[in-house]
């Protein structure tokens, strides 16, 4: 049976919530992830709402289903992190608003929407603008990719490759404002969490997407 594009988006949505989960549940209050407790706990929390509700989303289109996810998430995750996510979520549904197949170039502008969002939402000395080191590269790398002809498995597997060297390298970053975990300023010698969150999702996403494809 041939997926869809819809199917498709499910997928990564659930892969982005689920892995969110299971980092709160291993590691405590994602502190090893993004860096602060009571953050990982309502993100947890929020995309926990997102995996119950899930049967009952709109799916009528990629794009329904991303803006009701971003309304959920927006609503659910408490302090800045809910509108940064679902704002993110909600450019990237718009990106995408009256199409049905989607194809490589209508993921990397569904990327490049989210990380707008981001943008616009992440001007506070919060870990969140963190995501942009790895998600920025990230991008840039599986974009190359999809330009270049490689399957979407290779692209996707670059651009966790990336998102990976790129949060590994913030180690060596001067810590200052804006550059900062959730609490307050990072030690030198770590990364910076939200790259490494980045990274966690990318890398869980390349794994189960070519175990599906395998199948």
């Amino acid at each position: 049976m041939t997926r869809s594009s819809l199917d498709d988006t499910e997928f990564v949505v659930h892969s982005i919530a689920q892995t969110a989960v299971d980092n709160e549940r291993e590691f405590g209050d994602l502190d090893a992830v993004v860096g602060d407790g009571d953050f990982g706990f309502s993100l947890a929390r929020g995309f926990e709402i997102v995996l119950a509700d899930w049967p009952d989303f709109d799916r009528s289109s990629p794009a329904d289903f991303l803006k009701k996810i971003a309304l959920v998430i927006s609503g659910r995750i408490g302090g800045t992190s809910g509108p940064l996510w679902g704002t993110a979520f909600l450019r990237a549904s718009a990106a995408v608003a009256g199409k049905t197949d989607l194809d490589g170039d209508d993921v990397v502008a569904m990327l490049r929407a989210a990380t707008e969002g981001i943008k616009a939402r992440g001007k506070s000395d919060l870990g969140d603008k963190t995501l942009l080191d790895a998600l920025v590269p990230a991008t840039d790398a599986f974009e190359a990719e999809i330009h270049a002809g490689s399957a979407g498995t290779v692209a996707l597997d670059r651009a966790a490759v990336v998102a990976r060297e790129r949060a590994d390298a913030t180690s060596f970053l001067q810590a200052r404002r804006g550059r900062a975990s959730y609490t307050g300023e990072r030690s030198i010698g770590s990364p910076d969490p939200g790259a490494v969150a980045v990274a966690v999702i990318l890398e869980r996403l390349s794994r189960e997407w070519a175990a599906r494809d395998d199948l």
